[in-house]
């Protein structure tokens, strides 16, 4: 059974950085692509970062690009999410995703991912 297991989160401040993590046991993690998405309260899960399994090309979505740096290290079956210059509108709950698809394409969309964390909290205050 694939589990993930965030972790990382916790009470900023806007301008700070932070790094999360994703911890991935039971399941081939070399060959996943893995993605972040993110739930504010009261808002829909929103995509954050994405990274494909073979050549670990990236993805962003665009409120983040620029500013957070995804990254993966398969010896570790853990994949990061940097975080820099952190707005409050970065608050929210962060969630790992994996999926054996090899569709980059559809990395972005919440459906495409089959094993899912429950969330790390991420708060950055003004």
């Amino acid at each position: 059974q694939v589990q993930l297991v965030e972790s990382g989160g916790g009470l900023v401040q806007a301008g700070d950085s932070l790094r999360i993590s994703c911890t991935v046991s039971g399941g081939s993690f070399s060959s996943f692509a893995l993605g972040w998405f993110r739930q504010a309260p009261g808002k829909e899960r929103e995509f954050v970062s994405a990274i494909t399994w073979s050549d670990a090309k990236t993805f962003y979505g665009e409120s983040v690009e620029g500013r957070f740096t995804i990254s993966r290290d398969d010896a570790q079956n853990t994949v990061y999410l940097e975080m820099t210059s952190l707005t409050p509108e970065d608050t929210g709950t962060y969630f790992c995703g994996a999926t054996g698809s090899r569709q980059n394409y559809y990395l972005a969309r919440e459906r495409t991912y089959r094993f899912w964390g429950q969330g790390t909290q991420v708060t950055v205050s003004s």
